[in-house]
């Protein structure tokens, strides 16, 4: 009789939980809403102890914690009292107060689904915890309202970096709504919906809130009451949510009631997501029995995993210490099908979990010891990124000098395009690395295309390395016409590609080739920059007059500097440019070329500059100018005195000047 009447009265609270739900949403129709306002009028007027009976999962061995102490007697007339209740109320209103009531529910649904439609638009605008909590400060909140804060909140926060996370929860924590908060997820926890539930618990953990505080403990004592009503969702990330959490009384019966009633659905999960959740929740403390359970139920949806769940496998099983052979066997013929694109870290979590398991797999220690060596795919994706990994390159470099026959041509073209692009060669190895380079590129003459002929020359121009055999054949007219007939935009990317490497031939070669007549097309101008106000300025403050500089200067090859300065031979003295007509090689005149790059002309957090910048800046020293590089970007953050400061220590020869007044040449 005791569990009949605990039933009833969870039953009572299910469905006034369902009924809130449906009304806060504005969904429910008119007799379902009246149902569940007299439900509510009622369930408001009983008695605490009816209510606060947890749910009692049917072992001895799950410490669940409750207020259950009437009697038999006391409950019997409970049920008789709901029943009468629940019938009288059934018929107390006539059709009229019935029509009456269904048109002002209506109106009170359509107005609460407006402010909560208008709440959740509020919410997604905001961008920080802070937005939140001031949205909750001025905002009557719901229980919905209270988990998708937190949710929120745990979301924003998560993308940060670490020291941005820390210093957005100092903020979030001295925030007057904050406890307020807190406050209410604490009061509504037991009427909240299964899902607002977990997902709270799971987001006020990873918020930073100390488990060993009231608001933790309770959402732990509520999920334990509340553990049957979750569905394979809930009991997922409860068991996610676990993992993280220190051994204590709470989550001790947790994590026993979850054991239970994960063990009695297991053969119902189908999901190979949820069913790793658990794994790892129960770990190796796990009995034998439940082990096995979650082998077989795995098994039967081998067929249905995917890369990502085999790669998680391995993890899964390692926390439970647990080696199964055939899980183990097709999870590593998954990986070995899908390892172009795998996280470097996740490969390396996967044999930390066969070093555990003792699982031995020559075939895939070989295929994640090939992709790993390849790390030509690492260099293509930072690459794309603008950052230049230097020792990572380096060991590149290396393997590349010592055995450039296990390089596919894909790989070549690889290699020459990455390190041109980031401008890169090992400072001890240059010309072996190059010539190591162009021997594996020879192999390929015979058989590669002519748009992957030019740019593989292309790249190794950017380089300052003239591939002699390539070059000879990419000269040839019948290539070269090949190569400018192209239509739309290869045709465009193919002319600039072969202006440059005839830009490379005139000015960086020392031997003569033979150019055919298609060589020597008109590229077009590029755009000149037509104000750098603040370079400008300080190189008014700087050399006193307007006459001692030029800007927007054309050269020849297509080339053009931000500003030129015309000094004598030794770069302690500016000359004005109407007293200088001197040609550009002359002996007692030294030409300036101040480059204003922006930041995408540099690797990524660095000052270096990228390929077709350095070569740039290699032509123009090659056509007779001293060349200043000036990070623009960095150059308008300083502050007048700086920025004349730095352009002096650049433009003047160390000797010009007291040593001690060069300085923030780091800036430029």
């Amino acid at each position: 009789m005791n569990n009949k009447v605990g039933y009833l009265i969870r039953t009572i609270r299910h469905f006034f939980r369902t009924a809130m739900r449906t009304y806060t949403l504005g969904i429910s129709r008119s007799k379902s809403t009246i149902q569940s306002v007299n439900l509510r009028r009622f369930l408001l007027n009983v008695p605490p102890w009816w209510l606060e009976s947890s749910l009692r999962l049917l072992s001895q061995r799950v410490p669940v914690y409750s207020k259950e102490d009437a009697t038999v007697r006391e409950q019997n007339a409970t049920k008789t009292l709901l029943d009468e209740h629940v019938q009288s109320s059934s018929s107390a209103l006539d059709p009229l107060e019935e029509d009456r009531s269904v048109v002002e529910e209506n109106l009170v649904v359509k107005s609460e689904r407006s402010q909560l439609q208008q709440f959740f638009d509020d919410l997604k605008k905001c961008v920080s915890p802070c937005d939140v909590l001031d949205l909750v400060s001025k905002s009557a909140i719901s229980e919905k309202h209270c988990s998708n804060c937190f949710t929120t909140m745990w979301m924003l926060i998560k993308k940060l970096s670490e020291d941005q996370k820390h210093y957005e929860k100092q903020l979030m924590v001295k925030h007057p709504a904050f406890m307020q908060l807190c406050q209410h997820l604490m009061q509504e926890s037991r009427s909240m919906w299964r899902d607002d539930l977990v997902y709270s618990l799971h987001a006020v953990l990873k918020l930073g809130v100390p488990q060993n505080t009231r608001l933790v403990q309770t959402l732990l004592r509520v999920c334990q009451e509340r553990l049957n009503e979750f569905d394979d969702q809930c009991l997922s990330v409860v068991a996610t949510t676990l993992v993280t959490m220190e051994k204590s009384r709470n989550v001790d019966a947790l994590q026993a009631g979850l054991q239970l009633l994960v063990e009695q659905r297991i053969p119902k999960i189908s999901n190979i997501f949820m069913l790793q959740s658990m794994m790892k929740c129960f770990g190796k403390d796990a009995p034998l029995s439940l082990k096995r359970k979650f082998e077989d139920r795995v098994l039967k949806e081998l067929d249905h995993l995917t890369p990502l769940n085999a790669q998680h496998m391995f993890s899964a099983l390692a926390a439970m210490n647990y080696c199964s052979m055939p899980i183990l066997d097709a999870s590593s013929k998954k990986i070995i099908e899908n390892i172009p694109g795998t996280p470097f870290w996740q490969l390396i979590r996967v044999l930390k979990s066969c070093s555990i398991l003792r699982y031995r797999n020559v075939v895939l220690y070989s295929a994640i010891a090939n992709y790993v060596t390849s790390i030509v795919l690492f260099l293509s994706a930072f690459e794309g990124l603008r950052f230049r990994p230097v020792e990572l390159m380096d060991i590149l470099a290396e393997k590349v000098t010592s055995h450039p026959e296990s390089l596919n041509l894909k790989d070549i073209l690889s290699v020459l395009r990455v390190y041109s692009l980031l401008n890169h060669v090992p400072k001890c190895q240059n010309q072996e690395f190059l010539e190591s380079l162009n021997g594996a590129l020879n192999k390929y003459l015979t058989r590669i295309s002519n748009v992957d002929l030019l740019k593989a020359v292309y790249s190794f121009c950017i380089l300052e390395y003239l591939p002699q055999p390539a070059l000879s054949q990419l000269l040839q007219e019948d290539n070269l016409n090949e190569l400018l007939k192209s239509d739309g935009l290869n045709k465009e990317q193919n002319e600039m590609m072969v202006h440059y490497v005839n830009t490379c031939l005139e000015l960086d070669s020392p031997l003569s080739f033979t150019k055919p007549a298609t060589m020597f097309i008109k590229k077009p101008s590029s755009p000149l920059v037509s104000d750098l106000p603040e370079v400008r300025e300080a190189l008014l403050k700087l050399l006193g007059d307007e006459r001692m500089f030029q800007q927007n200067i054309q050269l020849p090859h297509d080339y053009n500097i931000d500003f030129e300065i015309k000094m004598d031979a030794n770069r302690k003295k500016a000359l004005p440019v109407t007293e200088v007509d001197d040609p550009a090689d002359a002996p007692d005149v030294q030409r300036v070329a101040i480059l204003c790059s922006p930041l995408s002309a540099f690797c990524f957090g660095t000052r270096h500059p990228r390929g077709k910048l350095a070569m740039k800046m290699r032509h123009l020293k090659a056509l007779g100018y001293h060349v200043i590089l000036v990070h623009y970007q960095e150059f308008k953050k300083l502050k007048k005195e700086e920025a004349i400061e730095c352009l002096k220590g650049e433009i003047y020869s160390v000797d010009a000047f007291p040593v001690s007044d060069v300085n923030l040449q780091d800036n430029i």
